[in-house]
């Protein structure tokens, strides 16, 4: 199947081999119009347009429920948003009337992306994001789920080493730049990507520093990171900052993938850190990156803001964040001062907009969408197991619960054969119910590849740590007490775990501390047990900041290949799969 191209923009990626020599930096040359030199050397300054966007996650086609709305200011009613058809429409349309426009993005394009393109590795993602005309692109943390080598076959092209070409022509990888400043490789020291790119066009240049968040070990994969070191943030960014002004550019913005919570999430929320308006981890980056750096475009939290965050010297400074999965661009105008090089902070603006589903999408996407769904069919129906009733999620306790928690413990004693049990949080079962009729033509009680996807679309990986009695016994207290009292957040159980939920309590009170017994004997709070969960459990979330205390972890396979590898292993069209009896939590009401 031919892979269909249009012409670029004129200022496509052009790549310098001394800078990649010296310094592992891309630099970008842009052609300039004769009348647009000649405007610019009338005016004093220029203005360039920054649109951006982080943590697209393969989203080609809108997505579905609440991942697929944003909330505004003043309105009560979501508003639907997403699909990279409706992405690329929005910034064609930002573009007019611009003629100094730069398209940037702070990672987590890929990874944990659904079915259409996660199937094939992202390539179908990559070939949208060529085609909307993405420039330069920083690394996320997802980056990194399959590893360097991989990545750098995303950037550079080729087909997959192992599942080879999906169609007759090479996939021919990105048109933009990854770039990863704070990565080294652990032996030389020397970067793993390019940690800079330099944007040219005219008068105007435009240094670009890439950073993923220093805890991207904590959160990807041991094989993922393999071979590589994660620097900090701050440091690194100012390294390079320094090394841009060495080389004359003055103007430079940092695409962080880190970033924060703003107090309100509408998507048109301004922000001024100062007043209390956002808090995490990037507030305190930002008050300490350079100011040489002129604007930071962040991501990794998924949430929506345009924030004023004062620079070590005290100066106004934008960050922003574009939400996740297209739902927001965030369009910025950075005034270029052509005697100074340098971008005039007080002129500096920015705002998010909605990726609007009522615009005609870019017909160039879907073409890549249509491209690519006939491929993924075969994929999506392949049976991963057989059932013999519906599997449901209903109860406090629920049949696919205890499924995906018993999955998920099968894979961990693969890895660790001393893990005790298993948990998992009920909100990332992502279904009501495995159904036993068909849906596709593929059998009754054949449960497909596509149907395990939607209900562990995550890409979550399975984790293993060491945990207290002590600290066990406090995370059950924890799914009806504090922050989750009101609504109580019931942890699915794997065989190995027992006790008693009593509703008729108040608080933690709920949990029966006595009735704990973890392989039919009672918990024993000084003892240290093997536990499996997810990375999203291992980092305390859902208000379980007792599950965050384990230590000695090791990452396992992704939740999906647990879930498949254990329902292929354990059954067949003569011997499915039946109900649990879901009576691992005995629970009064």
């Amino acid at each position: 199947m031919p892979r269909i191209t249009r012409q670029r923009r004129t200022h496509r990626i052009l790549i310098t081999g001394a800078a990649l020599a010296t310094v592992g930096a891309l630099t970008a040359a842009l052609p300039a119009d004769a009348s647009d030199d000649a405007q610019a050397a009338s005016a004093r300054t220029v203005d360039v347009q920054l649109l951006s966007f982080n943590d697209l996650h393969g989203n080609l086609e809108p997505p579905a429920g609440k991942d697929g709305q944003v909330t505004e200011i003043g309105n009560p009613n979501p508003v639907p948003a997403g699909g990279v058809e409706y992405l690329s429409a929005s910034l064609s349309a930002a573009r007019q009337g611009h003629k100094y426009s730069v398209t940037a993005a702070a990672g987590d394009l890929i990874g944990a992306s659904p079915l259409l393109s996660g199937l094939f590795h992202d390539e179908p993602t990559v070939e949208a994001l060529n085609e909307l005309d993405l420039d330069v692109s920083g690394v996320g943390n997802h980056e990194f789920d399959e590893g360097l080598t991989e990545l750098k076959r995303i950037r550079d092209g080729g087909c997959h080493p192992t599942d080879g070409c999906y169609t007759d022509t090479p996939f021919e990888g990105a048109d933009y730049p990854y770039l990863g400043a704070n990565v080294t490789d652990e032996k030389t020291g020397e970067p793993a990507l390019a940690p800079y790119w330099v944007w040219k066009q005219g008068p105007v240049k435009v240094g670009f520093i890439g950073v993923t968040l220093e805890n991207t070990p904590g959160i990807v994969t041991a094989e993922g990171i393999k071979g590589l070191e994660f620097h900090d943030e701050v440091e690194t960014i100012n390294k390079y900052a320094d090394e841009l002004y060495a080389q004359g550019v003055k103007s430079v913005v940092a695409l962080i993938h880190e970033g924060g919570v703003p107090a309100n999430g509408a998507y048109n929320y301004l922000c001024d850190a100062e007043a209390g308006g956002i808090s995490g981890p990037i507030v305190d980056i930002a008050k300490n990156v350079s100011p040489k750096v002129d604007a930071l475009v962040t991501g990794h939290t998924h949430n929506a803001y345009v924030c004023d965050i004062k620079d070590p010297a005290g100066n106004s400074r934008m960050v922003t964040s574009a939400a996740s999965f297209g739902r927001l661009y965030t369009d910025t105008t950075l005034t270029y001062d052509r005697a100074t090089k340098d971008i005039v902070r007080t002129a500096v603006d920015s705002a998010n907009h909605v990726v609007s589903r009522t615009q005609d999408p870019d017909k160039d996407i879907t073409d890549v969408i249509n491209r690519w769904k006939p491929l993924a069919e075969p994929v999506a129906k392949r049976p991963i197991g057989y059932i013999s009733a519906d599997i449901t999620k209903a109860g406090r306790e629920s049949q696919l619960g205890d499924l995906i928690a018993d999955a998920q413990l099968a894979h961990a004693r693969t890895v660790d054969p001393d893990t005790a049990f298993a948990l998992m949080n009920t909100g990332g079962i992502r279904v009501e119910a495995l159904k036993y009729a068909q849906s596709a033509g593929e059998g009754d009680g054949v449960v497909t590849y596509a149907e395990g996807f939607a209900l562990q679309p995550f890409g979550n990986t399975v984790n293993m740590v060491d945990l207290k009695g002590a600290d066990i016994v406090a995370a059950l207290q924890q799914q009806v007490s504090g922050k989750n009292e009101a609504a109580p957040k019931i942890l699915q159980v794997s065989e190995g775990l027992t006790y008693t939920l009593d509703m008729t309590k108040s608080g933690a009170d709920r949990v029966i501390a006595d009735s704990i017994r973890i392989h039919g004997q009672p918990v024993d709070l000084t003892a240290t047990y093997r536990v499996a969960m997810n990375n999203f459990l291992a980092g305390g979330g859902d208000n379980y900041p007792a599950l965050a205390k384990g230590t000695d972890m090791v990452v396992g396979t992704d939740d999906l290949t647990a879930l498949a590898d254990y329902m292929t292993a354990t059954s067949s069209p003569a011997s499915p799969i039946a109900p649990s009896a879901a009576k691992r939590i005995t629970v009064v009401e």
